[in-house]
């Protein structure tokens, strides 16, 4: 038995209490579909129920302020049916969305924590919730006596503060101050995000130690098939938020220009997947009154899991021309569904893609113009290669994310500034 199977027997054997924080979720309770954010934080909830079926505990800082730890036969209602949100997309009125809310904020209301025996505590934090308010959290770990972990996930609004919202890079600046000031040990998604976080942490009156952990890739099966309105063919997916980073406006004008020089009927087809976010203005204007792109530019505003993942494994590629990336999830579930992608040349999409992806300057738009092309054709030599690429693709699971987080508790002492 090793380090890490020895520590569950003795978790599973309350000699030591693991305790995973689920505020993101629990603030989300009213959205139909989720952020990237949100399915982190739900992957860590399955993987650690799975490892600890009866001695997993859940807190949170509910909406209401409130913190405690929560009932753990509610949350497991409202973990299954916040799947099934996801899945099926639907949506219902906004009053019958706010009585679910409600019933949901009722229901997982926080409890007292309970006293400390001799079983040492683990507080896993795998979201940025409430993070920018370190009194919160001061306060959370005084109650739980817990040594803190926290999951990052990117410091692009203090790298690139030009692609935040408003206020956004000293909102993150206070988030990343906290981890400083209280984390034991923190985890990144990607090498990347840790030596984001190294460099932020220079001048810091406490260092606690960066461990880089790639996220695992959900394995959703197959994709149930299309549904009307069927995407026009051959067609290329971005998927993303509607903001400056993700660098939308480069593939609207490639798609404009692809349209002017060589005509409707040669030009493809390109789904925008995710919904507007800030500072999108000029996006917006192409998408809403740039008539000549409109018959061959299609934005699906909210789609649900089982939408997404049908459209991801029918695109000829995802196209991902971001500016800045954490970790490129899209990159990532896009590669284990089987669909190429062409990306930017990034660290953290390396990181994730490997050899298999096609790595293009996000600036360079006649090279993506000139791949978006080749990949559009019927046998295209440079779609071929890639797909013979992903035969050797290995993508890291949740199961062995969640289990390198857990070596990491038991590396702690060692590790611990």
């Amino acid at each position: 038995m090793d380090n890490i199977d020895a520590f569950l027997a003795r978790a599973n054997a309350g000699e030591v209490e693991i305790i995973l924080d689920l505020s993101r979720l629990l603030s989300r309770c009213l959205h139909d579909t989720p952020t990237g954010v949100d399915r982190v934080e739900m992957a860590y909830a399955r993987q650690f129920q799975k490892l600890l079926p009866e001695r997993l505990a859940f807190a949170a800082v509910h909406p209401s302020g409130t913190y405690g730890r929560l009932p753990r036969n509610a949350v497991a209602r409202f973990l299954d049916e916040t799947e099934q949100r996801w899945a099926s997309g639907r949506r219902l009125p906004r009053w019958k969305r706010y009585l679910r809310a409600i019933r949901t904020l009722i229901l997982l209301f926080p409890r007292s924590v309970p006293s400390q025996d001799k079983a040492p505590r683990y507080y896993i934090q795998p979201s940025p919730n409430h993070l920018y308010r370190s009194a919160v959290v001061e306060a959370k770990l005084r109650r739980e006596r817990a040594s803190f972990i926290c999951l990052i996930h990117d410091l692009i609004p203090i790298d690139f503060p030009e692609y935040a919202r408003p206020g956004g890079a000293d909102r993150h600046i206070e988030r990343m101050a906290t981890l400083a000031r209280h984390a034991q040990v923190l985890v990144a998604n990607s090498a990347a995000t840790a030596e984001s976080m190294r460099r932020f942490l220079v001048g810091q009156q406490r260092t606690p130690p960066v461990i880089p952990i790639l996220l695992g890739t959900d394995d959703k099966g197959a994709a149930a098939p299309l549904t009307p309105p069927t995407p026009k063919t051959p067609y290329f997916l971005i998927v993303g938020t509607i903001e400056p980073r993700k660098n939308h406006i480069l593939l609207l004008n490639i798609w404009r220009r692809m349209i002017e020089l060589y005509g409707n009927d040669a030009t493809p087809h390109l789904i925008v997947a995710g919904r507007r976010g800030w500072e999108n203005e000029h996006v917006v204007d192409m998408l809403e009154r740039t008539t000549g792109i409109h018959d061959h530019v299609q934005e699906l505003g909210r789609s649900s899991d089982e939408e997404l993942a049908a459209l991801i494994r029918e695109a000829r590629a995802l196209l991902l021309p971001s500016f800045a990336e954490g970790f490129g999830m899209p990159v990532a579930e896009a590669l284990a569904a089987g669909t190429p992608v062409i990306c930017s040349d990034l660290p953290a999409l390396r990181e994730v893609g490997g050899d298999i992806p096609d790595y293009i300057d996000p600036l360079d738009g006649i090279a993506w113009m000139t791949a978006i092309r080749d990949y559009a054709t019927d046998n295209s030599p440079r779609r071929t290669s890639q797909m013979r690429r992903l035969r050797e693709l290995n993508l890291p699971t949740w199961e062995s994310h969640i289990r390198g987080v857990i070596k990491v508790m038991t590396d702690l002492d060692r590790l611990e500034c």
